[in-house]
């Protein structure tokens, strides 16, 4: 999609700097970098803090609650995910997040016997993200995990645990199916050079691989 310029480029980065305003004073726990682009919708609930890092894309509805603390790292893209947090959830810088699931909470006690009294601290435990991390379309995170940089997790795809860096992971639970080589540090592209207009429908289409990566 072409660059926006000139009298069109200035009205969407005013109606993104009055979402920006909007969002600060709706969501008193929210706290939003430079350039954030708010292009669909944000929830914060339940008293959550949330930390937005600068240049990140909000797409679709992005729905954040359960009390604890959620941080994005700049260059972030949220495109319609679900994040609950009771303990802290840490996702990295140049991510991309698609309508998937990060829960750092089990809810209830596993045992049978204490299955409906209240949740303890065995029931919850943070959630780290590396940098330009990929989750993909419908695949979740639960308590506890830690994905390393680069790797990617393949749509409707469960993880539980350590995920190390370079890795495409899939299925339930997810299991590593392909390796990258090593390669040079990846550096940020100049940020937003194509982004739509506010006004516009958006969706983010991620191309089918054979890993079943897609988001």
């Amino acid at each position: 999609m072409r660059e926006l310029r000139g009298p069109r480029r200035i009205a969407a980065e005013s109606v993104f700097a009055l979402r920006r305003a909007w969002y600060r004073v709706r969501f008193p726990g929210l706290t939003v970098g430079k350039d954030v682009r708010f292009v669909g919708r944000i929830r914060v609930r339940g008293g959550t803090k949330v930390v937005l890092g600068d240049r990140v894309r909000v797409r679709k509805l992005v729905r954040i609650n359960g009390g604890g603390v959620v941080h994005v790292g700049p260059d972030t893209l949220l495109n319609g995910c679900w994040i609950m947090a009771s303990t802290s959830v840490e996702i990295g810088a140049r991510s991309l997040v698609s309508d998937a699931g990060i829960l750092d909470t089990d809810y209830h006690n596993l045992d049978p016997e204490r299955r409906h009294d209240p949740p303890t601290d065995r029931t919850r435990a943070p959630v780290v993200l590396g940098e330009n991390v990929w989750l993909g379309s419908a695949s979740m995170v639960l308590k506890g995990s830690t994905i390393g940089r680069d790797s990617v997790v393949a749509a409707g795809a469960v993880v539980r645990g350590e995920v190390p860096p370079r890795v495409v992971v899939s299925g339930n639970p997810a299991t590593v199916v392909k390796k990258f080589a090593d390669g040079p540090v990846t550096h940020r592209a100049e940020p937003h050079a194509n982004e739509p207009q506010p006004s516009e429908p958006h969706r983010t289409d991620a191309p089918d691989t054979k890993d079943g990566t897609h988001g």
